[in-house]
């Protein structure tokens, strides 16, 4: 298939997409917080409704908060989530709506008029959490480094050891780091274009 359509050079077409795959084993080699903020300061600028902002990260680096996440994970996640040099947990803030006045200055009144009853923002936060979920993936992959995303987990266990407040949503636990030996499943298949796309 010809990549000469997109603006993107073709490394970076394969850093990003067609060479990036979840990996399953890491090198011990650390990441910085350097690069994790890099990582946010670029996908924080992915759309949303409303600009809402919903994804909490919580980065776990200390030997106590890896053994309180592991605990947590599928017996399949727990190794190579013990093993990875950063695992971060993303959630989604279910009372993103406070931040709306803010974030959406033009049109502040979306906080009430939309946002007020909590099925509603949760089913908004779940969705438009999981958008900025993906951008996170895809700016691991634009730091040169490898992600490792998981839902095998228990998700209310997880919400009470790490946020315990009723009002955050696990959306994804996702190891991080250098890939290491190993790291790759083979490719799964993708549906063509033809099977996914009608014109109307």
């Amino acid at each position: 298939m010809t990549t000469d359509a997109l603006v993107l050079d073709a490394a970076a077409q394969d850093l990003l997409f067609r060479e990036a795959r979840t990996a399953n084993t890491f090198t011990d080699e650390p990441v910085s917080e350097e690069q994790i903020q890099a990582i946010y300061h670029l996908v924080k600028f992915g759309p949303t409704a409303f600009n809402q902002q919903p994804l909490r990260v919580v980065l776990v680096r200390s030997v106590e908060g890896r053994e309180r996440l592991v605990q947590h994970m599928a017996d399949g996640n727990k190794a190579k989530t013990a093993a990875a040099p950063l695992v971060a947990i993303l959630a989604a803030d279910n009372e993103f709506h406070e931040e709306l006045p803010t974030q959406l200055p033009h049109f502040p009144q979306a906080k009430d008029m939309f946002f007020s009853e909590r099925s509603v923002r949760e089913q908004s936060a779940t969705l438009n959490g999981a958008l900025q979920a993906a951008y996170f993936i895809i700016g691991v992959r634009a730091a040169g480094l490898a992600a490792g995303p998981m839902t095998g987990y228990d998700a209310d266990g997880l919400n009470k050891e790490f946020f315990g407040d009723g009002e955050h949503s696990v959306l994804a636990v996702v190891n991080i780091g250098k890939p290491g030996e190993d790291a790759w499943f083979p490719r799964s298949p993708r549906l063509e274009y033809d099977e996914v796309v009608t014109t109307v």
